[in-house]
């Protein structure tokens, strides 16, 4: 019963005063001009990432399709083996 009313650690990492803390930080240790740039390459990164997600999930998809297609009966409801 003591774990259910053990508050989750990750609520307190969040809160108001440790954003802005963590946006200080960040200012401070690489400076106004840095950030644009930290933020183009994070956002290239996120693009790059979704591309490369979205060209496996079609692989996927194809392949499937074409394994599909393979194993489509002939209509005769027999296989034939040359």
């Amino acid at each position: 019963m003591l774990l259910l009313n053990v508050k989750p650690i990750l609520l307190d990492l969040f809160s108001g005063q440790h954003m802005i803390l963590l946006v200080v930080m960040v200012v401070l240790l690489f400076g106004g001009k840095k950030i644009p740039e930290l933020a183009r390459g994070l956002g290239k990164g996120i693009r790059e990432f979704n591309d490369a997600k979205d060209g496996i999930k079609s692989e996927l998809e194809n392949g499937m399709k074409d394994k599909e297609k393979i194993q489509a009966p002939n209509g005769s409801g027999t296989s034939t083996n040359a």
